[in-house]
This record gives C-alpha cells, sequence and structure tokens, in this order.
C-alpha cells in the first residue's frame, strides 16, 4: 500500500546467531555517522521530528502564508507578461517546498509516540487539506497558465509542458471553468471530503481494543506467539486487533469461538463513527461529481487513470471473475471437507456453513495439507534482522545501488533506522529512507511507504534528496524470542520497499512527478513486481537462516513454499474482487448502505457471508486514503507487473543486474513524468498482456481449456 497522507492532494506485517552475525552490515554497504553526515543533511532536507504541538500549529500557520504568497505573486502576473519564470517555475518551485515542509507536520499523526502530537498532526493536516482546496480554486492562477500554454507552451521542455498541461486539466476537474456559485459549492464540499477522510483514518490509527483469552482459548497457536502476549491481572492474556496479533490467531488458533469472536471485533472496528463518515463521503464525493458534469464519483476519478472508465473496470473485473470462479468453488468445496475432518477430529458438532472466521484458518490447513508447508518451521528461518539485511542486499544489487546505516540520526522513535541511498558506480547521493517496523500504540496499523521529500530541482536548479519512510508492524521481539517473520510478511516488506525505492530512484524536474506520483492503477506495478523475488529460492536463501544456528531453509521445505503460492489463489483474488466491486458500486451511486453492499458482494462472489453485526467498510482505509473508486488498481497492476517479472526478469535472470538498471532507467527514474503505459512498452518492447497475470494465478490451464473450446 502507498499511502497518501493527503486525500485532497491525490484524489489498502534478536537475532541469536554470533556477534559477528548480529551486527548488520551490508554487502558493498557501509555505516556512517549522523555528524559526518550532518553538512548532507542540512544541504539536502531539513525533516524535523522533534516538533511540539505548539511548533505543529505555528509552522502550518507559516507555511501556508508562504505558500499564499507564492500563489499571489503568479496570480497577479499581468496577463500579457505571463512566461515561464514567472507562473509555472513559480508554482514548481513552490509544490517542492510544500510537499517536504507539508510532511514534517502531517505525518507525525501516523507515527509519533505522543498523542498530543499526533492530534496536532492531524489538525494541521485538517488545516492544510483545506487550504490544498483554497489552492486547487485558485481562478487567477488558472488564467495565468492558460495564457502561458497559449503564448508559450511550444517552448517547453516536455516535462514542463506536461507539468503545465496537468495543472490545466486539474484545473477544470476543480471546476474553474464553471460559474463562481457552483465554485464556492465545490469547494465546501471538496473541504468537507477532506477533513471527513482525515477523521476515518485517525479513527483507525487509535484504535486500541484488546481481547482477553484464557489458555485454553488460543490452542493452536505457536509458543512464540503466546509467550509475546501481555496478561491481564487475572491471568487472562490480552490479544489486540494489530496485524501481528490478529492474522497469526485467525490462521491458528483451532478454538472456532476465539477466532469468531477475533472476527467480529476486527470488522467491527470504529463502526458506527465510520460507518457514518464513508456514507456521508459517498454522499458529497457523488454530489461533487455531479457538479463537475460527471455521472459519478467513479467516472470522475477514473479519469485520471490507464484504465479511463467505470466500463472498463466492469469488463476486466468480470473477465478475471469468470475465470477464477471455478477455481473458487472447487477451494471452498475443499474447505468445507476440511472442516468437516477437523470437526469429526475433535468431536465438534459440523454446522455444513464457512463463516468469515473459518476462512483464514482453513485456507492455512490447505497450505499445510495439500502443499506440506510447516509454518512453525518456516517462521524460525525468517528473524527480521536476517530479511531486513537479505532484502536491502538483494535490492542494492538488482538497482544498482549501495545503502549505508546512519548511525545517531535524527528519528520519532528510538526503534526507527535511517539508511542512505548511493547509486553504487558515481557514488552520487540519491536518497534516505526510515525503517519503522513495529507496532506500538497510536501507530499507523497496516503496511506502508510514506514519502516525505519528493525528489526534484529546486529554486537553485540543484536536486533536492527525495525522503520516504516504510512504517510497518511485525512482531516485536522479546527478552526470550526474536522478531521471526511469516512468510506474508517477508512478502509485504519486499512489497513496500519496492514503494521506498520508486520514490528514492526517481529522476524527475518536478515534485508533481516525483516517485510514486503516477496513475493510481499504475502505482503498485513496481512494488508488485518485485514481490516476486520472495517466491524464488536464490532469493530466499539470501535473507533467510535459522534464527538459533543460521542453518540455510532445507531444501524440501523450501520447495514446498515455493509450490504453495498457487495456494487458495481462486479465493484470494475473489475477495480482491469482491472489495473492488464493492468499491466500484459505492462510487457509482448517489448514496449507499456500506455494510449492505459489502455482504452482498462477499456473499454473491466468494460465497462467503458478512459476519452479521459488521461492517468491513468502516475499516476500509483506502477508501478514505486516495483509493476510493479505484481500489481495482491492485489487481489491474498485477497484470502488469507480472508481464515485466517473468517477460524479462525470469527469462533473462531475476538477479540480473544489467536488467535491473534497465528496469531503474525506464520505469523507477521516470516517476510520473511519463504516462505508464508508455513505461512499459519501452521496458517490455511491445503492448503488455495478460498471459503472465493468469500463469501466476496457476489459471494458465483455465486459459488454454477455455481457449480450446
Amino acid at each position: 500500500c502507498l499511502t497518501l497522507q493527503s486525500s485532497s492532494m491525490r484524489g489498502y506485517l534478536l537475532f541469536y546467531c554470533s556477534s559477528s552475525k548480529l551486527k548488520m552490515t551490508l554487502q558493498n554497504g557501509s555505516d556512517t555517522s549522523a555528524r559526518s553526515c550532518s553538512s548532507t543533511a542540512d544541504e539536502n532536507h531539513s525533516l524535523r521530528w522533534d516538533l511540539t504541538p505548539e511548533e505543529i500549529r505555528h509552522q502550518t500557520q507559516r507555511l501556508i502564508r508562504r505558500m499564499k504568497q507564492a500563489y499571489d505573486s503568479v496570480g497577479s502576473v499581468d496577463i500579457e507578461n505571463v512566461c515561464f519564470e514567472n507562473t509555472l517555475q513559480v508554482i514548481g518551485d513552490a509544490k517542492a517546498e510544500y510537499a517536504a515542509s507539508r510532511h514534517v507536520l502531517d505525518f507525525p499523526q501516523y507515527v509519533s509516540p505522543c498523542k498530543e502530537v499526533r492530534l496536532a498532526s492531524t489538525e494541521a493536516d485538517k488545516r492544510l487539506s483545506d487550504f490544498d482546496v483554497e489552492v486547487s480554486m485558485r481562478a487567477d492562477v488558472f488564467q495565468r497558465l492558460i495564457a502561458l500554454q497559449e503564448k508559450q507552451s511550444a517552448d517547453l521542455l516536455p516535462e514542463s509542458e506536461r507539468f503545465l498541461g496537468r495543472l490545466l486539466k486539474l484545473g477544470k476537474r476543480s471546476g474553474l471553468h464553471l460559474s463562481k456559485d457552483i465554485q464556492e459549492e465545490i469547494k465546501s464540499i471538496s473541504k468537507q471530503i477532506s477533513e471527513l477522510s482525515i477523521d476515518f483514518n485517525q479513527n483507525l490509527n487509535e484504535e486500541n481494543t484488546v481481547l482477553l483469552f484464557s489458555q485454553e482459548d488460543l490452542v493452536g497457536l505457536a509458543e512464540s506467539y503466546v509467550n509475546g502476549l501481555e496478561k491481564a491481572e487475572d491471568g487472562r492474556y490480552k490479544v489486540t486487533l494489530a496485524y501481528p496479533h490478529y492474522f497469526p490467531l485467525m490462521k491458528r488458533c483451532h478454538v472456532a469461538e476465539t477466532r469468531r469472536k477475533m472476527e467480529m471485533a476486527f470488522h467491527s472496528r470504529c463502526k458506527d463513527v465510520n460507518t457514518a463518515i464513508l456514507e456521508q463521503l459517498i454522499e458529497l464525493r457523488a454530489r461533487l461529481a455531479k457538479l463537475l458534469g460527471f455521472s459519478s464519483h467513479a467516472n470522475y476519478v477514473l479519469e485520471m487513470t490507464v484504465a479511463k472508465n467505470p466500463e472498463n473496470v466492469a469488463r476486466f473485473l468480470d473477465e478475471l471473475y469468470k475465470r477464477l470462479r471455478p477455481v473458487g468453488e472447487q477451494e471452498r468445496h475443499y474447505l468445507l471437507s476440511l472442516k468437516r475432518a477437523d470437526c469429526e477430529r475433535r468431536g465438534l458438532e459440523f454446522d455444513g456453513q464457512l463463516h468469515a472466521w473459518d476462512m483464514p484458518y482453513y485456507m492455512n490447513q490447505v497450505e499445510q495439507v495439500k502443499f506440506a508447508v510447516d509454518k512453525d518451521k518456516l517462521l524460525e528461518y525468517f528473524p527480521l534482522e536476517v530479511v531486513t539485511e537479505g532484502l536491502l542486499n538483494i535490492y542494492q544489487d538488482l538497482l544498482g545501488l549501495r545503502f549505508q546505516r546512519v548511525q545517531d540520526a535524527h528519528v520519532w522513535h528510538d526503534s526507527v533506522k535511517l539508511y542512505s541511498v548511493l547509486d553504487s558506480v558515481t557514488e552520487e547521493k540519491m536518497g534516505q529512507f526510515y525503517l519503522d517496523l513495529h507496532p506500538r500504540e497510536g501507530k499507523y496499523g497496516h503496511a506502508a511507504c510514506f514519502g516525505l521529500q519528493p525528489g526534484c530541482l529546486g529554486p537553485d536548479g540543484k536536486r533536492r534528496m527525495p525522503v520516504a519512510a516504510l512504517v510497518a508492524n511485525f512482531t516485536k521481539p522479546t527478552s526470550s524470542w526474536p522478531s521471526l517473520l511469516q512468510h506474508h510478511e517477508v512478502e509485504t516488506f519486499f512489497h513496500e520497499f519496492g514503494h521506498v525505492m520508486h520514490e528514492l530512484c526517481s529522476q524527475t524536474r518536478y515534485a508533481e512527478f516525483s516517485g510514486t506520483q503516477v496513475e493510481t492503477d499504475f502505482v503498485e506495478v513496481p512494488s508488485q513486481m518485485l514481490e516476486n523475488w520472495v517466491w524464488e529460492k536464490e532469493p530466499l536463501r539470501r535473507m533467510s537462516c535459522h534464527y538459533k544456528d543460521g542453518s540455510p531453509i532445507p531444501d524440501g521445505l523450501l520447495d514446498k513454499l515455493i509450490a504453495s503460492r498457487v495456494a487458495n489463489t481462486g479465493l484470494m483474488n475473489l475477495r480482491q474482487i469482491v472489495l473492488s466491486k464493492a468499491d466500484q458500486t459505492l462510487h457509482t451511486k448517489d448514496r449507499a448502505d456500506t455494510a449492505a453492499e459489502f455482504a452482498k458482494h462477499s456473499e454473491d462472489i466468494l460465497g462467503i457471508p458478512a459476519t452479521p453485526g459488521t461492517n468491513m467498510t468502516a475499516s476500509f482505509s483506502h477508501l478514505a486514503g486516495g483509493y476510493d473508486g479505484q481500489y481495482y488498481s491492485y489487481l489491474w497492476s498485477e497484470v502488469y507487473s507480472m508481464d515485466i517479472f517473468f517477460s524479462r526478469f525470469k527469462k533473462e535472470g531475476i538477479l540480473n543486474p544489467k536488467v535491473g538498471r534497465e528496469y531503474r532507467r525506464v520505469v523507477l527514474e521516470a516517476g510520473g513524468s511519463v504516462d505508464g503505459m508508455d513505461m512499459l512498452k519501452m521496458f517490455l518492447g511491445r503492448e503488455p498482456c495478460q498471459d503472465a497475470f493468469f500463469q501466476c494465478k496457476g489459471l494458465a490451464q483455465t486459459i488454454t481449456e477455455q481457449n480450446s473450446q
């Protein structure tokens, strides 16, 4: 998931080797001190994470004033004197300064250990989002840009011309060509949407439900899991709804009632308040779209994507559903047979149904029964320190980079690490990234990449250093257990780090196109493509070893893991179709009962009823985080990411540095300065196709059978 901190700015998991192994030393890398890098840091970025609530408020006011002055200067230029230097360059410079300055103020709401700072950051986000709306409605600036296009567009550099065209397109999408009365209504609705979106996600970040269970309630869970739980005064175990607690329990706990309570609580997070917010958002988005001349919010947002419209999205999802449905039905029948056998073995009554709280448990059993994957054994080979070292080394070698750990770095929590990124050939410093990998109270509850400073040219013509943060919630180490990752968490780590590399490798002129500022249904392509490395032998060996003795994963276990990639492929992808279809339905209506819509799609497509009394959409943060009407992007992007992997890397070498550097140059460096489809054609040497996507899903045979009919 790429997190878009402001919805208005962008319209979904101790290492016990010897001491020499315990210290992370990257191949071809080194450690550096913050002091030795201090001058570089001063030159490239001044991101501070120690601001008090009062300082956040004060700096928010100052930032708004500075940006207003910049836009005022553009808006006051005499139309006949309009030129690149007094319009487009001023806006480009302002956007570069604004992005970095803003994220110092709005990012702490997701990661600060201090609740007062988080609240101040949230309020700053609201004020800045209101200001974003005000800027987007500057008719005076819009008129100067029109004049520039008429006068000088032929003389502009290609990226400058693209920037100008984008600003004019966004101006029209803000209604600047409409009457003043309609513009005022658009402005009011846009501000309401921004504030409600921030409230929705703040509610989820501050959610802190704890359930209490006895030892008997937790039968089936690994010793490492139970040892990591705190105990209440009555001796029962405290289980939160954070990912490291929720998902292992749902997959492993033998006690159905425990799973039922957890699933019910998980899909009731912030139910009342966020259901009301989401349903209000749906109404406001529909109204806004109608004012702007669109039939629905989905039509409005999809105009700026590769898909272009809801009809193309529906066609894509329906075609995929048609291929997946028979596979999903077979898998569902098999899960039901596993449940029947499980109930007989445990002397329990078999009710003949699969419930939402059954799905993760029996899907996990599929991997054990059909593919003989021993999850407990596998877990022991993925200590976080080893995974991190292996991951960083793979990315370095593949993309031609070198990472340096910054010692004594200025961070927002003592568990956070900072790294500098250099080109391995030129030694040019390219950027920096933070790793914030463990859960804590009030922290963002998912895994995501946050862009903190865009990589672009500054007002002085020098390149500004991009900065990003990978925020995740992997299990904390304890005094008796290291932090051990499930394989799906390793996959998540690889995915999110792909976003980080997209942010840090881009070489654009404007902040508007830096890093992941691409079409929403293309933004997941680079990170999804890189997930493939956690299903290949050589990379897996490089980021694993047994936490006790450093021994490698046995070949047999590794082969079974890789074969299990197609386990539950029908049901898992049908689940994505449920979410995509629900999102599309909600955003093609003027108003909606969100719980009912999700329940209908879950029953119709997945064949699994939503648990009565829950509302999954109340914690579906994508719908208030920039993916509204666009959740299909995860599946859509996967078509392209699999084509890239199988056509180039799998064919020419998954760790082939030549292909890796070409990928960095063509896809990552371009950021959003080139259309996603044009990047694909350039890297593939042809139009993209879906064959690799279906091959990866284990559906190639289905395709062959259908084509022969």
